[in-house]
């Protein structure tokens, strides 16, 4: 029997990367998929993957009266949430130096202003036994230059795992998070051109992780899977971390071998 029949979901940044591959998986274990995402052409690309049950809305996290509006549409359409991916969030690297006060407020309105507001919206709409999934990252894991910010954000997010659930779980509703490592997603290609530079960062990136490969937003997209069914339905505030070993054994990495 699939995973998730039944039941109804929302992805924010569902419109790429492990956004949509979770989507497609969640959909293929029986669920209705809402996906959000902030680029048009994207998310209707999206949406035509998934196929005619699916409902696309284009919305950025960090506007709560946007969130509003997909909130009402998702009661309009679904009625109700079993499972929330909050997905939707952003990767921007600049030195202490360099940070300004313009981008540190767009990785907080995204990455933490966003999630927190997105799953507080969503409470009228989880059933009891619903799953909320919170997309972090081992960022907050360790020192990297230019990462103050974002894994300062993400670390937020990990947090919100555990404090979400203590609200939450009186209401059957359980949180957890997904923190993943070097994914293979646009975004590290968005806004690099070329593919040589492309293949060059790859090796780069991937000298670093012990498993000698980036993981794939599939891979992701199994282990938010876990977290969304019943087979996960004793887990509340944990983190699952999915990184090819680079935050418990680094000093395996093939630049080290």
């Amino acid at each position: 029997m699939p995973k998730l029949e039944g039941k109804l979901a929302l992805i924010t940044g569902g419109n790429s990367g492990i956004g949509l591959a979770t989507a497609k998986l969640f959909a293929a274990e029986g669920a209705r998929v809402a996906i959000t995402g902030r680029d048009i052409k994207t998310l209707e690309a999206a949406q035509k993957e998934l196929g005619g049950q699916a409902l696309a809305l284009r919305s950025d996290v960090a506007d709560l009266k946007q969130l509003d509006q997909v909130f009402a549409k998702i009661k309009q359409e679904f009625g109700a949430l079993d499972v929330l991916f909050a997905n939707a969030g952003i990767g921007m690297f600049k030195s202490l130096v360099d940070t300004t006060e313009e981008l540190f407020d767009r990785i907080f309105d995204i990455n933490v202003k966003g999630v927190f507001f997105t799953v507080q919206k969503a409470i009228p709409l989880l059933r009891p036994g619903a799953s909320v999934i919170l997309h972090a990252s081992i960022g907050p894991r360790a020192g990297r230059p230019g990462a103050a910010a974002y894994a300062a954000s993400k670390a937020a997010v990990r947090t919100f795992a555990r404090n979400f659930s203590a609200d939450l779980a009186p209401l059957g509703i359980r949180v957890n998070a997904v923190s993943p490592g070097m994914i293979a997603t646009p975004i590290w290609t968005r806004d690099r051109a070329g593919a040589q530079l492309d293949a060059a960062l790859e090796q780069r990136l991937k000298r670093t992780v012990p498993a000698d490969r980036l993981g794939t937003p599939e891979e992701v997209a199994g282990v938010v899977l876990f977290l969304a069914s019943d087979d996960s339905k004793f887990m509340l505030g944990s983190e699952i971390v999915i990184d090819g070993g680079m935050t418990e054994l680094p000093a395996a990495a093939p630049v080290y071998r």
